[in-house]
């Protein structure tokens, strides 16, 4: 099994020397191989990318971030915008196996703020909203016996219950009420304005309030959503 070994007197995203942060990540380095190409050092996002697959041991499965507990080792350059595409140093991150890679290893912590977590170090990244987009969406039954099932831009697919449930914001700026699904940990997939459309017609009422059922469980809509309701947690049949 490989050991990964990365100098943690000088973070390896930031400036050293000459080189600058655009090359920094290519620096990572494991005990048999430093990451690099024929041409010179390996692009930034390909090279965090190389440390992210060899953490997960490239079985298939998604890392067991929740469990890893390394020392945080300062702010990197990347970003999920409010679209759901991601970002390194201001430039797009067009390949989705790129984007699927470290979504796997992202986690939000208590403090709200979002990571890239490897089992030597962690990354705190901005994002924008949720991180990710649910894009898709199956409804299966009636009432409270519904089951809503959404697949997410990055291929996680959950249906929506008391583990994963449904959460409502009110956007106050633009009138509108934007629904969330918890993926896992603590993040979450905004629903695409499509869904929102498809998820409205599904909206029934339980004891005068408002809400959507999914899996036995009741996600009622924030007060005022439809014009002075009352809203609360999630209620289970």
């Amino acid at each position: 099994m490989l050991q990964i070994s990365v100098d943690h007197t000088v973070p390896w995203w930031r400036n050293h020397g000459r080189n600058s942060k655009a090359d920094a990540a290519a620096r990572l380095m494991t005990d048999e191989t430093r990451i690099s190409t024929s041409a010179g050092p390996a692009r930034p996002a390909d090279a965090l990318a190389a440390l992210i697959a060899r953490a997960g041991g490239g079985d298939g499965k998604k890392p067991p971030v929740e469990r890893w507990n390394p020392p945080f080792c300062g702010d990197i350059d990347m970003a999920i915008h409010e679209d759901g595409s991601w970002s390194y140093m201001g430039s797009p991150i067009g390949r989705e196996a790129l984007v699927k890679l470290f979504a796997s290893v992202l986690r939000k912590d208590e403090d709200g703020c979002h990571y890239l977590v490897t089992p030597v170090e962690k990354v705190r990244i901005r994002v924008a909203d949720a991180p990710f987009l649910a894009v898709e969406m199956h409804s299966l039954g009636q009432g409270d016996s519904r089951t809503l099932t959404f697949r997410s831009n990055v291929g996680d697919v959950v249906a929506a219950g008391p583990e994963n449930p449904l959460r409502f914001r009110l956007d106050e700026e633009n009138d509108g009420l934007v629904p969330y699904v918890l993926v896992r940990g603590r993040l979450e997939a905004r629903l695409t304005r499509p869904l929102l459309y498809d998820l409205a017609e599904l909206i029934e009422e339980k004891d005068g309030v408002p809400g959507v059922w999914s899996g036995g469980a009741f996600f009622p809509l924030p007060e005022g959503a439809l014009g002075g309701t009352e809203g609360g947690g999630a209620d289970q049949s």
